[in-house]
Formats: structure tokens, C-alpha cells, sequence
């Protein structure tokens, strides 16, 4: 099986500490919303929207298309411009498509250009989601 290289993917990608949140889910779910409250608390950004997917020594690497790089689009102000990153590794996949478990399984995964990452659900709209994200994040082991 050919693993392929890159994938553009309807994303938001933010990160601190050289370790990025792949925030996915659809249109109007919250993921530019949820990165502006995790960009408020130290988080930087990779991209909003769409993000470039790559693998390198075998970690799953974002990046903002060219066209966007820096570009946030803000409910109520539009297309803004901030700091970001060129680039971080993906430690953690925040799934805003689905209602979160009570008790989800610990060991959820997604696997994205056959990297498998650890898979989070959250409501993006849920006052304590940036919370649960770093959380989330934070439980995580330093791999990188």
C-alpha cells in the first residue's frame, strides 16, 4: 500500500511547546473559535481552515497553505491577521464533529496519513473546551 505524502484537510491546527491540536470537524462547528480561546492562553497558530498534512520521521507534520499563512477568519471581524508558525508536529486530534462520551475510551485514535494519533470529541462551544483541550494535550506524553 503507497502511503501518500500530503493531504490537504479541513482542519484548524494550533500548538505551544512544539506540540500542535488538530482541530477537525465541519463548517461552523467552532474550530476557529476554540483556536482564538486557546490562542488567547499561549497557544500559537499553524492555520485556520484548511490545513497541509505531511509525514517526516514519521510524524505527522501541519502546515498553512501559502495562500493563508497567518490569516485567521473571526465570526464578527472577518479575515484577520496574526503571528504563526510555518509548521509543528501533531500530537493530538480534537474531533468537533461528535458529541463527546461520558467515559470515552482512553485509547482512541485517529490515523492520518498513517500516523495514529490520539483522538479527542469535544463541543467547541462548550465554555470548558479550551480546558479540556489543553487537558487533553497536557496527558499526553512528551513524544516529540
Amino acid at each position: 500500500m503507497t502511503r501518500l505524502s500530503t493531504e490537504l484537510r479541513h482542519a484548524t491546527c494550533v500548538g505551544r511547546g512544539g506540540r500542535a491540536l488538530l482541530l477537525s470537524g465541519p463548517s461552523g462547528s467552532g474550530k476557529s473559535d476554540l483556536a482564538l480561546r486557546l490562542m488567547d492562553d499561549d497557544f500559537e497558530l499553524v492555520s485556520d481552515d484548511q490545513v497541509i498534512l505531511s509525514v517526516k520521521d514519521e510524524q505527522l507534520i501541519a502546515a498553512p497553505p501559502p495562500s493563508i499563512a497567518g490569516k485567521m477568519e473571526v465570526r464578527g471581524l472577518g479575515i484577520i491577521e496574526v503571528a504563526h508558525r510555518p509548521d509543528m508536529p501533531v500530537a493530538l486530534f480534537v474531533d468537533l464533529s461528535e458529541t463527546p462520551l461520558r467515559m470515552p475510551d482512553e485509547n482512541d485514535c485517529e490515523t492520518i496519513l498513517g500516523i495514529s494519533l490520539p483522538r479527542i470529541a469535544l463541543v467547541a462551544s462548550d465554555a470548558s473546551a479550551a480546558a479540556k483541550a489543553k487537558l487533553a494535550l497536557d496527558r499526553i506524553g512528551l513524544q516529540f
